[in-house]
Parts: C-alpha cells; structure tokens; sequence
C-alpha cells in the first residue's frame, strides 16, 4: 500500500483514537518507522484532533469538578503514604458535600404556593361576598315587585 492510500484509507484517524486492532497498530507503527514524512504527518494530525477536541470542550460542573479535584489530592496523598507507610486500605471514601440545585426549586415554589394559596381564599370570600349580595338584591327586587303590584291593584 503506498503512502498515499495508506493516509487516505482512514487508518491514521482511527489509530489516533485507539479504534484499530492489533494487526493495523502494527502496520502503523511499521510505516512510521520506515517513512519519516509520514511520521510527521501523523503528529500533526494528532495536533489538529487535539485542537479540534478542546475546541468543542465543555467545561464540568463545578461540583463534578471539585470532586476530581478532590480525589486527585487524595490520590496523590494515597501514593506519598503508601510509599512510605506501605499498602493502603482499598475500602476508604472520601466525603464530597455536593451543591444540589434541587432543594433551590422547591425552596422558590414554597412562596409561589403560599400566594396562589392567599389568593385563592381572598377570590373566595369575594365570591361568597358578591354571591350573597346578589341573592339579597334579588330578594329586595322581588319585595320592590310584590309592593308595586299590591299599589297598582
């Protein structure tokens, strides 16, 4: 396979992600060796993927972030106390308080409920208001009604 075919079969992307097997790891390996154009090209390819992967890069939440921060440390203390003290215990924890936005959302309904809930009870008590001087106006009009009626006879 010449270089060209090499480069445009897609094999050079592949094994820069790691998707390639055993046989065409080989392969590249053995084509870099031997062509040093080639070799160049590859680092540069790597040099494009990398740029194009941060390009796109989205940041973790802080709270993700601080928990990789915080094992990091731990992970770094692992190693100075094993080398000094011998093997660490596989079954510690590391205690992470993590910033939860949920208790927030229900912490804003709390005063929106509590004003529909007031609401809620002054349209009643105008309703029951308005209702009630209705029936009385109505009961007034047809009293109104009776005596006209009575004069007229």
């Amino acid at each position: 396979m010449s270089k060209q075919e090499f480069i445009e079969s897609g094999i050079l992307e592949s094994h820069l992600m790691g998707l390639t097997n055993e046989d065409e790891q080989a392969q590249v390996a053995e084509m870099m060796l031997s062509d040093h154009e080639l070799s160049e090209y590859v680092t540069e390819l790597e040099e494009d993927m990398k740029r194009y992967f941060a390009g796109g890069a989205v940041p973790p939440p802080e709270a993700v972030r601080d928990i990789i921060v915080l094992r990091s440390i731990r992970e770094k203390n692992g190693r100075s106390k094993s080398e000094s003290q011998g093997p660490v215990d596989a079954q510690q924890y590391l205690n992470v308080e993590v910033n939860d936005t949920h208790m927030k959302v229900h912490k804003l309904w709390r005063p929106a409920f509590i004003a529909v809930f007031i609401l809620s009870k002054i349209f009643l008590i105008a309703g029951l208001y308005f209702y009630f001087k209705s029936v009385a106006q109505q009961e007034e009009i047809e009293k109104i009604k009776t005596e006209m009626h009575s004069e007229n006879k």
